[in-house]
């Protein structure tokens, strides 16, 4: 990987065209939905917002060759379709080669850092539809939080409009992740009672000028049925943080896999450092897990 590595290196300071070339020449699937209906996705646009920490690692996501080694070995594993990130991830990846064949959705919104004042006004800072859709990619996603005490609340929430418009537009699905946030000493925190999965779904349902081609990703939760029953979009289960219990956390996801609307995962953060370092084994027990 260290030559890999140095490879990237000489690309970003004496070709950096051929990041484009890169992902011109991508062979690309026929349909985003593989034969069983399920999509099994792997996130990784933590950089990005400044969320660097894992269970008990404040500077676990710090390491980009350590990233990168992990993020290959996960994409190499059969059953997972693909990854969700930012520029800078997916360029390296797709210089590494290890994007054929797979599923690619850019992370638009990455503007609310992590701990800061404005967290919540999540400027659109990363891909936007026309860049997407240029690289031939499959889609953007967004992070849509609702804190009923800000006002830039609905900055966000207009913003998030227009992508999901802009991404319909070119036929491409836009990924939205909701949810009712609110300050708890200082530090946004998301609600996580089925009511308030409930009301987010509700409120991202109608955005934009179509929902045709809106996905929402979204938390496990107590009640998953009548959570999504709350809308007839497609869902993916979003992974969350690292679970010590890893066991309990499949047993989660496998039980919400059964519900119609859920076609997948879009894991993280708990697959590529799992509490064993295992990330192939994480990743194919997860796999077992969806397309058992």
């Amino acid at each position: 990987m260290r030559e890999q590595l140095q490879a990237i290196l000489d690309v970003r300071t004496r070709r950096p065209q051929a990041i484009a070339e890169a992902a011109a020449r991508r062979k690309r699937r026929d349909a985003i939905l593989g034969e069983d209906n399920q999509l099994f996705i792997i996130a990784a646009d933590h950089p990005a917002r400044g969320a660097l920490r894992v269970g008990d690692r404040p500077m676990a996501i710090a390491d980009r060759l350590d990233l990168l080694e992990r993020l290959s070995v996960a994409l190499s594993r059969p059953g997972v379709d693909g990854v969700l990130g930012t520029a800078d991830i997916i360029e390296d990846l797709l210089l590494l080669g290890v994007l054929e064949d797979k599923v690619i959705i850019g992370s638009m919104n990455r503007g609310g850092l992590a701990g800061t004042a404005f967290e919540i006004d999540d400027r659109f800072t990363g891909y936007d539809a026309p860049a997407i859709a240029k690289a031939g990619f499959d889609g953007g996603k967004m992070l849509f939080r609702i804190d009923p005490d800000d006002p830039a609340t609905v900055v966000t929430m207009e913003a998030c409009a227009r992508a999901i418009s802009d991404l319909a537009a070119h036929g491409l699905m836009a990924m939205v992740e909701p949810f009712i946030s609110h300050r708890v000493d200082g530090r946004v925190r998301n609600d996580l009672s089925p009511e308030a999965v409930i009301r987010s779904i509700a409120v991202t349902a109608g955005l934009g000028t179509t929902s045709a081609y809106t996905w929402l990703k979204v938390p496990v939760v107590e009640d998953m049925e009548r959570v999504l029953a709350a809308s007839t979009l497609p869902a993916l289960l979003l992974g969350g943080e690292v679970s010590g219990d890893q066991d309990a956390a499949l047993g989660q996801w496998r039980k919400a896999l059964q519900i119609p609307s859920v076609h997948g995962l879009v894991i993280g953060r708990t697959l590529l450092f799992p509490p064993d370092d295992d990330v192939a084994g994480a990743v194919d027990a997860t796999v077992r897990l969806m397309r058992g």
